[in-house]
Parts: C-alpha cells; sequence; structure tokens
C-alpha cells in the first residue's frame, strides 16, 4: 500500500499564510484539511468615524495588486449611500482603470507564478534562460498594465484620482492616444504569449468537480465595473442582496470566513466571470478561449489560469473600444485636483465590482456628516477558500498513488490556480502529508 509524506513548508508563488494538512495512513486518506492561520487585519474598524472622502484611500490599502479595485468598489458604496452621481465618461475612464488593473494582476499571475509549472520550473527566474524571447513578451505586457493603470489612476498602485463622484485629475487626450496605440500594439504579443502557454496546457491536471460560481453580469458587457450577482445555478440577485448570496460563516481551521449559496461551497474570479458572461466576451478573446477548448460551464479550476489569460485579451481589445468612446465624445473641461461638490447626508450603500481574483463587496453606513458608522467587506479570495477545501477534499483520494513529488506539485497548482491573495504580505504554504 503506498505511503506518503510530503511536507512543502514554503511555497512563494502564493500571496499570505495558508497551510494544507493531509492525513493518509496505509494509502486511505483520513483527513483534508485547508487552513488558514492568519490575524485579522481590521479594516472594517479601520474606517469607522472617517469622513466619506477617506474611505476609499483607505481601504484600497486592503491589497497591493487590487487596490484600484478595492478603491473602486469602496467608491460605489459611498455614491451609493449618499445619492452621488457619476459622469458616463468617468465610469468609462473607471472601467478602463479596471481594466489596467485586472491586466496587470492577470499577467502577473500567469507569466510569473503559474507558468513555472508548465515548465518544469520551481520559479520564473530559470526562464530567462530557457524561454527568454518568451518571458521578454511577458514583461512587456505587465509593463503596458502598469502604464494604463499610472495614467488612469495617477500611479500604478494605490490611486490617487479616484474620489468620490469622478476623479480628481482626468488624463489627457495624448495619454490616451498614447495608450491606445500601443495597446494596439501588443496585440501580436497577446497571440505570441496565448500560443506559448498553448503548447504547454497539457501540463494543467485533468480535474473536475461540479460548483457553483458566481460573478457579476451585465446585459450589455461582460462585467467588471456594474451589474448584479449571478450564479451558473441561474439566480440572478441585486447587489443590494449581497448577503444573501455570500452567507458568511466560521470554521475551526481559518481565522478568515468561509461562504456558500445554493451548494456547499462557490467559486468566483476569471473562471466564474467567463463562465457567467462567456457571449460577451471581446471577439478576440473568444477566439482565445476557444483555442483552448475553454467554453462555459467548466468545472476544472486549473482552467482558471487560461481564463485569466482570456481576459487580458478582452482586457485589451475593450480598452481600445472605450478609449475610442471617450476621444469621440471629447474629455469634459475639469479644474486641477478637482472636488465635486457633495452635500453629506446618513445612509447605506453597497458596491460591488469584479476585481481580479473575484467578485468583491463593500458596504458602508454613514451618520448625516458623512462619517462612517459601520462597515463590511467580503475578499475574493474569502469567498473561495471553501471551493478550495472541498476541491482538495475531491481531488487527493484520486493522486495518493501518484508519489510525493506529483502529489506536492498538484496540490501547490490548486492552490496557485486559485491565485489566492490571503493576506498581501507574506508567501507561505506548509503542506503535511501524515502517515
Amino acid at each position: 500500500m503506498t505511503n506518503l509524506n510530503v511536507n512543502v513548508e514554503h511555497v512563494t508563488r502564493v500571496e499570505g499564510h495558508g497551510n494544507i494538512l493531509v492525513d493518509a495512513k496505509e494509502g486511505k486518506l483520513e483527513r483534508v484539511m485547508w487552513e488558514i492561520p492568519e490575524a485579522p487585519r481590521y479594516f472594517e474598524a479601520f474606517v469607522k468615524g472617517k469622513p466619506y472622502t477617506q474611505l476609499a484611500q483607505i481601504t484600497a490599502r486592503i491589497c497591493g495588486i487590487c487596490s484600484i479595485g478595492h478603491a473602486l468598489t469602496s467608491l460605489k458604496a459611498t455614491e451609493d449611500a449618499l445619492d452621488i452621481e457619476v459622469s458616463e465618461q468617468d465610469v468609462k475612464l473607471r472601467e478602463l482603470a479596471l481594466h489596467g488593473e485586472n491586466m496587470q494582476s492577470h499577467v502577473l499571475h500567469v507569466g510569473y507564478l503559474a507558468l513555472p509549472d508548465l515548465v518544469g520550473e520551481g520559479s520564473v527566474i530559470p526562464l530567462a534562460t530557457s524561454h527568454p524571447e518568451e518571458l521578454k513578451k511577458v514583461i512587456s505586457l505587465h509593463k503596458l498594465a502598469n502604464e494604463l493603470s499610472r495614467v488612469t489612476c495617477g500611479r500604478t498602485t494605490h490611486p490617487r484620482r479616484l474620489i468620490p463622484g469622478g476623479f480628481s485629475k482626468l488624463p489627457s487626450p495624448l495619454e490616451l492616444e498614447n495608450m491606445k496605440t500601443k495597446l494596439e500594439g501588443s496585440v501580436p504579443v497577446l497571440h505570441e504569449v496565448a500560443s506559448f502557454v498553448k503548447g504547454l496546457s497539457s501540463a494543467l491536471p485533468d480535474f473536475e468537480r461540479e460548483t457553483e460560481f458566481i460573478s457579476l453580469t451585465h446585459d450589455d458587457e461582460y462585467a467588471f465595473y456594474d451589474g448584479k450577482i449571478a450564479s451558473t445555478d441561474g439566480d440572478i440577485t441585486p447587489v443590494d442582496d449581497y448577503l444573501s448570496v455570500t452567507n458568511e460563516y466560521v470554521v475551526p481551521q481559518s481565522t478568515a470566513k468561509y461562504t456558500k449559496n445554493n451548494r456547499e461551497s462557490y467559486m468566483v474570479g476569471a473562471l466564474a466571470r467567463l463562465n457567467n458572461n462567456y457571449d460577451l466576451l471581446s471577439p478576440l478573446a473568444k477566439e482565445v478561449a476557444e483555442d483552448f477548448g475553454l467554453s462555459p460551464v467548466c468545472h476544472n479550476p486549473y482552467m482558471n489560469t487560461i481564463a485569466q489569460l482570456v481576459e487580458v485579451v478582452h482586457s485589451v481589445e475593450d480598452s481600445i473600444n472605450l478609449i475610442d468612446d471617450i476621444l469621440d465624445k471629447g474629455i469634459e473641461e475639469q479644474g486641477l485636483n478637482h472636488q465635486p461638490d457633495i452635500e453629506p447626508k446618513a445612509g447605506t450603500g453597497v458596491g460591488a465590482v469584479e476585481v481580479p481574483r473575484g467578485i468583491l463587496f463593500h458596504e458602508y453606513t454613514y451618520d448625516d456628516e458623512g462619517r462612517c458608522t459601520k462597515a463590511n467587506c467580503i475578499i475574493p479570495t474569502n469567498q473561495n477558500h471553501g471551493n478550495i477545501q472541498h476541491d482538495m477534499e475531491s481531488l487527493v483520494p484520486q493522486i495518493l498513488d501518484q508519489g510525493e513529488d506529483k502529489v506536492e506539485l498538484i496540490l501547490e497548482m490548486l492552490v496557485r490556480a486559485y491565485d489566492p491573495c490571503i493576506s498581501c504580505s507574506t508567501h507561505y504554504v506548509d503542506v503535511k502529508f501524515k502517515r
């Protein structure tokens, strides 16, 4: 009977602290546990008592990768609570900013964190020797995404220009024209990177577990910035009713809450968005999806990495269209350090935005002076914890006979496939097999 003893103390290609505990004795699986040991960070308490003008700047610091998404979700919650209107132009610019962040995060994950598994390396560093030209293409796409974030938000991380009601400073027409030219120039590079990944995709494990996928959905566009909450089980829920979908609960082995909706768990992220919004992908993105055989509803969590690649293509193509729309209508004039005239009031509002790792919710209550009295934030990775747990419970019995090294790699790849952002600080996964 096969016995396994796998102990991986440091896996550096995920964000945060997470432990995988597996007990197997004489080839029989006794326990699988996904543990989150990190201490709470108390951002919901940080914002209490703060004026509405500060919440987006504070909550953007929840994540160094999804700071634009957190800022926008925060702003949408504030604008919902205080009845603040945002112009059509500024909505399009916000969508453009989200595309920049989505591209930035997805390229980082596909190119630097997941790709090493597909080529059989422990990190991206050896690719500089084994695949230098391909790596240069990945770096060029990452650089382009960083620039799009900077042009729209003032800097790449922790945006400065996003404020309640709009932007404190708008990009110039010339900046947007130059950005469009660079985005158009990236399309051949995208095809080359997609072709490279396609040639390696047989290394992705062939594993499926039927689950529920939840994301925003919109009648007219592939939903990132706005929409209703959609489930592949058929439910459509207004954003204001998000608590009926997330249903957070506590488990003994995790300091982070888990969530569930119609089933024991659900998945959020690129694969969930693709499963719910496939028909609204841009033409080039749909071509890439078809080339990988990726179509809804896909239940292989490892294909989340491919869905991220498809979304990068979509973000590039949709960004070009957004810039065309903005420039055709002309950028509205506003002064430097623009501050909309907003009258504070009491109210409660909910914001929801799709960040790279999935649907993000912020809810705030304000008093009549516009100071926050209550806050709730539900992060995508928390929503995925339960699904990771149940994936492992289904997967591990199928791979126990494949040897220690292979089991170790497959489990690491599963965690990385979710692209978890557990704390945005330390990189650590501990995998333990006990006889």
